[in-house]
């Protein structure tokens, strides 16, 4: 959503159907996806599943592949500008990342996400507000004044709604989503930098 915003054409791909899903949607595996069509788009944007570097997923044990690397060497393949998102827990794995958090975008939650990116694409680091409202703790109701975490089995589907801007989303999408808003500031800046190259 944020791309569009921004004024991009989307094209999402996932190896699991997305009945939710706004824009155009190919059901396939990502990686294979990139590497046979990732130059034919202008942009690509790849988040790679988090859970293998979920502190939540290795608090209950539960085993995910690996996709970060994979991802990147597809990325790599196509010639055109990426970016690959992931959580806090990637850190090791990304590549000189720019981290984003929700009050940078006067967003009422503090979603840190990391974005490595390549293809001659380029972002700057923000400046991180401090983190001067409290956090209700996950699964907890969000008391007013406090930020939600909106993971897991959380509390205020409709709250998460308005504050991440994702209102056709359910439980399930929000817990693993970034905020359009995030993407919108990358694409934006993106496209500022092409018209730029173009003028020269």
């Amino acid at each position: 959503m944020g791309y569009h915003l921004a004024g991009f054409e989307v094209v999402g791909v996932d190896i699991a159907p997305q009945p939710r899903y706004p824009f155009t949607f190919v059901q396939a595996d990502a990686v294979a996806f990139i590497r046979e069509h990732g130059a034919e788009f202008d942009f690509i944007h790849a988040s790679p599943p988090c859970q293998h570097d979920s502190d939540c997923q290795r608090i209950q044990g539960n085993a995910h592949p690996d996709l970060i690397g994979p991802t990147r060497a597809a990325l790599e393949s196509t010639g055109r500008p990426w970016v690959i998102e992931n959580v806090r827990g990637a850190l090791p794995k990304l590549r000189r990342p720019v981290m984003l958090c929700g009050p940078m975008f006067g967003l009422e939650t503090y979603r840190h996400r990391y974005f490595e990116v390549g293809g001659r694409l380029q972002l700057r680091q923000l400046p991180h507000p401090a983190h001067t409202a409290p956090q209700a703790k996950m699964g907890r109701p969000i008391p007013p004044g406090w930020y939600g975490q909106f993971v897991g089995n959380f509390s205020g589907v409709p709250l998460a709604r308005r504050v991440m801007g994702v209102d056709w989303m359910n439980r399930d999408g929000i817990r693993e989503c970034i905020p359009p808003a995030y993407t919108e500031w990358i694409g934006r800046g993106f496209l500022a930098a092409l018209a730029l190259t173009e003028v020269a």
